[in-house]
């Protein structure tokens, strides 16, 4: 059996510039019944344990460092063993959240990721955090964005380390070229496709 997606949704807080907000991420899953890669790790250990189930998490992989897609990383590497990866330029977000711990391993563009005969290739999206990295599954039909594209459009760029310009050029050249029927996942809320969006614009 190949790989399949799993998903649920955990409630939390996100804080930046002095500021926090009431939020739900979405948790992503990409594996098979004994393997599993977990894209991002937002707010709630047990909810996302109980997600994995019985799997080994062979990598908690990260679209970017603000607190809320991040928070629970080093617990869930300390329960699971699974390495963390992340961009090395989103460090300064990934330093204010969890300054004494670091991540294992660097998700830089064009790497890839392996689960369950499942490739996840990294696309460097910054705009809304410096290290924005979105993942491509191609054996899926889909793409994992993260804070960088959402139903409606791209994501926010009105607080520390985001920039407005750098996020639509991300978009445009790294994700708006990907097939139009290409599902996109996202961090928060609800699924679109890659079509949709650039149709948007």
């Amino acid at each position: 059996m190949g790989a399949r997606l799993d998903y649920g949704v955990v409630s939390g807080t996100f804080s930046l510039d002095g500021e926090t907000f009431d939020v739900d991420n979405n948790v992503w899953i990409v594996g098979d019944d004994s393997e599993c890669v977990l894209i991002d790790a937002p707010h709630d250990v047990d909810a996302i344990l109980h997600l994995i189930g019985r799997r080994t998490l062979t990598a908690i992989v990260l679209t970017h460092a603000h607190d809320d897609h991040c928070r629970i990383a080093p617990e869930l590497r300390e329960r699971t063993g699974a390495p963390i990866w992340l961009n090395p330029e989103d460090r300064p977000l990934w330093e204010l959240t969890h300054p004494d711990a670091t991540w294992d391993e660097d998700l830089v563009d064009g790497t890839e990721i392996t689960v369950a005969g499942t490739t996840l290739r990294a696309i460097h999206t910054p705009g809304h955090a410096p290290g924005a990295t979105c993942l491509l599954a191609e054996e899926l039909g889909c793409v994992f964005t993260g804070d960088t594209l959402f139903h409606g459009g791209p994501g926010a760029t009105g607080r520390s380390y985001s920039d407005v310009d750098v996020i639509r050029a991300s978009i445009t050249e790294r994700l708006f070229t990907l097939p139009p029927e290409t599902v996109v996942h996202t961090g928060h809320g609800q699924d679109t496709t890659i079509g949709a969006e650039r149709d948007r614009t």
